[in-house]
Order: structure tokens, then C-alpha cells, then sequence
């Protein structure tokens, strides 16, 4: 269940750019995004494939072809977490998380 959901993430947040979920949630989604980054920034036909199985073929494009490019100079730390006030529902702590 937690890689469905990570998996759903990621993909928000690929094609959106920004996302506002828990801090748990970001938090859980950080490494798992910068790590695709930098698979993407290598552009070969093995790199593209394990991302496509883990984001689909339009997530695994959008990464390859924008976002990689636009981090090449940068060693790490493509995302940020801002956080937020807490929601009122439940009192989950929120946050926002978005490409640098």
C-alpha cells in the first residue's frame, strides 16, 4: 500500500510541480523523487525504463525531458518542503512540497 501511494505522489507532484499533502507524506515522497531526478539526468534506454515502471510513461517523459535538464548542474536537492499550519479536521501536521 505505501508504494501505491508513494507511486501517486510522485506522479502528483511530476506533473503539477507543487503539492500540498502531510509532512509525513512529504517527507516519505522526498528521496523517492530526487532519486528519479537523478535517474532521469543519465537519459539512457535502461534509466527511462525503471522509470517508467515506477511513474508510467508520461511521469518517466516529463522527467527525462524537463525536469533532469533543468537540474544537470545541481548535485542533489531538487525538492523543497515548506510546511504548514496544521489542518483543522484532524490536526495533521501539512506541508507543501515543490521542485526548487
Amino acid at each position: 500500500m505505501r508504494n501505491a501511494l508513494v507511486k501517486s505522489l510522485a506522479l502528483s507532484l511530476i506533473l503539477k510541480g507543487k503539492i500540498k499533502t502531510t509532512d509525513a507524506k512529504a517527507r516519505e515522497l522526498r528521496p523517492t523523487v530526487e532519486k528519479m531526478i537523478t535517474r532521469g539526468m543519465s537519459g539512457t534506454v535502461a534509466a527511462q525504463r525503471a522509470l517508467v515502471a515506477k511513474v508510467g510513461s508520461v511521469g518517466a517523459k516529463k522527467i527525462v525531458s524537463e525536469l533532469s535538464p533543468k537540474y544537470k548542474d545541481r548535485k542533489g536537492g531538487y525538492t523543497r518542503i515548506t510546511k504548514l499550519p496544521a489542518r483543522l479536521s484532524d490536526n495533521a501536521l501539512m506541508a507543501v512540497i515543490e521542485f526548487v
